[in-house]
């Protein structure tokens, strides 16, 4: 199986999540099951079915975060030269064309989050500045056409 690169916030944040469910949302679930089970007829009781349905969404979940942190990697920042973009890094761009800013840290796939400003190594753009150093002008081609970014900054983002 392959492993899965984290920082260590992104394993905390699962293993967060993982406590989370089998502390407070399996049991609550649990506590559905039963009150659905004691309106009796399991055969007609759409309660039941919804969290009988529910409740394999949640085991399911489990299964795949505990599986993701049994196959962690902790991304070490420190084997990286200085000033490179690299996964766990924390990337300041400026597109060429818009003159806008951007910061990204490069994360791997299964801490990407867009939305937090966490995009994968593995996307067109995180993948166009894995390896280019401050100062450098890059071209990366992405599905809307080439882009051009110049990196401002690099900084550890472990």
């Amino acid at each position: 199986m392959a492993s899965v690169y984290l920082t260590r916030e992104g394993r905390d944040k699962l293993e967060k999540e993982l406590k989370n469910l089998k502390s407070v949302v399996r049991p609550k679930n649990l506590k559905a099951i039963m009150e659905a089970r004691e309106k009796g007829d399991l055969s007609e009781n759409a309660e039941y079915d919804a969290a009988k349905e529910e409740q394999g969404k949640i085991e399911a979940k489990i299964a795949r975060i505990q599986d993701q942190l049994s196959r962690t990697m902790i991304i070490d920042d420190q084997r990286f030269p200085e000033g490179e973009a690299h996964i766990g890094r924390t990337i300041e761009i400026e597109d060429l064309k818009t003159d806008k800013h951007y910061t990204y840290m490069l994360v791997s796939e299964a801490e990407s989050d867009f939305a937090a400003g966490k995009i994968s190594t593995t996307s067109p753009v995180g993948r166009g500045l894995v390896g280019h150093s401050e100062g450098e002008d890059v071209q990366i081609s992405v599905p809307a056409g080439v882009k051009q970014y110049r990196i401002l900054k690099v900084t550890a983002g472990v």
